[in-house]
């Protein structure tokens, strides 16, 4: 049966996002009722700008005053998509205190400081749901959190930044260098005018943060996550991918340790082989792959980010948030019960595709062999090329090495004892290589 009083919602934020909340509510609001059990009132908008003209949204709803909102006592639900630490972490906070449960799609703040927002959720007995913080439309914290609650999650690998994948899928395809596809993806709204968030890993390390604590149910801060960007990714890279039957990606990896003792977060680029299922993924769609021990391997695809997209995933949340709300029940909160550590970089097993200048005479590769053993590092492909210098003479070679699975803080050690070596000109590039 039909509850006529209506559930009211507060939103903070009216961008991209927020506006497109806004307008879902309204134009399916009869369909969002039916399955909700109770009609949806928007009950007031924070912005900053109360000027701007807003299309379909009542200029009375309009307010600066956030925390006046969050406080009126009789909204049931805040959606939070303001973004950022600060005011987004205290209005959320104060918004349990006076009885509203919360949807966000705040990444950073989750990956920042999520414990203090499930605390307070599970001290006043509300529901905290983020969806949209990770991935877009693409339903994946719900199936992490709740699908697959009764199996045992060992390794999330995924593209999770849309602006990073469009990036690198247009090197690969037109051989344009990094600058060049940096300025296609602004030209055609993929990257913001200051795209370091993105192109450095920042946004992608904060999803991986988020993924690693919904897997392996521990806690994983923003701090624990490596993070390396794409801006050091080279036409040559991509070059020497393909020759290897690869392509490149930023990746976002959270793995369980073999010993089930320890996880691990990194977000880098790596090559990753053409048959795996997430070298197909192109322009700025997402994609995680999921191994689970009793589901096995799971992919999930679609659009990462944009705002219909993450609306999609806000009103997801919204939904099973007021269906919570009129059973006078709460979803699932944190599960950090199980308290891993979370080892370094230089614990990580891994591979590596090395790339050196070197000296083109005998006995060179015999020394760059002898490092490798040296520092414990099995071999699996050589590749050496002569090239001319700058004067058409010969006496230069690229010598690429492909490394198998070793610990990251010895093939770092390696990298650096060959950069000593007289007859290693320079260390043209290095990647690891995943997805086997």
């Amino acid at each position: 049966m039909m509850r006529t009083r209506p559930l009211k919602v507060a939103l903070l934020g009216c961008g991209v996002v927020g506006s497109e909340v806004a307008r879902i509510m309204a134009t399916h609001a009869d369909d969002l009722a039916a399955r909700i059990g109770a009609p949806l009132e928007l009950a007031g908008v924070a912005v900053r700008r109360p000027s701007k003209v807003r299309e379909g949204i009542d200029p009375a709803l309009i307010t600066t005053d956030a925390t006046a909102l969050v406080k009126r006592g009789d909204i049931d639900v805040v959606v939070e998509v303001i973004g950022g630490i600060e005011p987004a972490r205290t209005l959320i906070t104060t918004a349990f205190e006076h009885g509203a449960s919360v949807v966000s799609a705040n990444k950073a703040l989750l990956a920042e400081d999520g414990a203090t927002l499930f605390a307070a959720a599970e001290k006043h007995g509300k529901d905290l749901y983020y969806e949209a913080a990770v991935a877009g439309a693409i339903p994946l914290l719900r199936p992490l959190r709740e699908s697959l609650a009764g199996d045992k999650v060992n390794r999330v690998l995924g593209i999770v930044n849309g602006t990073t994948n469009f990036i690198l899928d247009r090197m690969d395809s037109s051989g344009a260098g990094y600058s060049e596809a940096l300025d296609e993806a602004t030209a055609l709204g993929y990257a913001e005018a200051d795209p370091t968030a993105d192109v450095e890993g920042f946004d992608a390390a904060a999803k991986a943060a988020i993924l690693a604590g919904i897997a392996f149910h521990t806690r994983v801060r923003l701090d624990d996550v490596h993070r390396e960007g794409l801006t050091e990714v080279t036409a040559a890279d991509i070059a020497s991918a393909r020759r290897m039957g690869c392509t490149v990606k930023l990746l976002a990896i959270c793995e369980r340790a073999a010993d089930g003792k320890s996880v691990t977060a990194r977000v880098h680029p790596a090559m990753i082989p053409l048959s795996h299922p997430l070298a197909s993924v192109r322009e700025a769609y997402n994609a995680v792959f999921v191994e689970a021990e009793a589901a096995g391997q799971l992919m999930f695809y679609g659009p990462g980010a944009g705002g219909p997209p993450t609306a999609s995933a806000v009103l997801g949340d919204l939904v099973a948030v007021c269906r919570n709300r009129l059973g006078e029940s709460t979803g699932p909160g944190e599960s950090a019960y199980t308290r891993l550590p979370v080892n370094s970089m230089a614990e990580v097993v891994t591979r590596y595709h090395i790339s050196l200048d070197v000296a083109d005479k005998p006995g060179v590769l015999a020394q760059v062999a002898t490092v490798f053993a040296e520092h414990d590092v099995s071999i699996d492909t050589v590749r050496q090329q002569g090239r001319l210098d700058s004067e058409g003479l010969g006496g230069e070679a690229s010598l690429v090495v492909v490394t198998h699975r070793a610990p990251d803080a010895a093939l770092s050690g390696t990298v650096e004892a060959l950069r000593k070596l007289d007859t290693v000109r320079g260390v043209a590039s290095i990647m690891r290589v995943e997805g086997e």
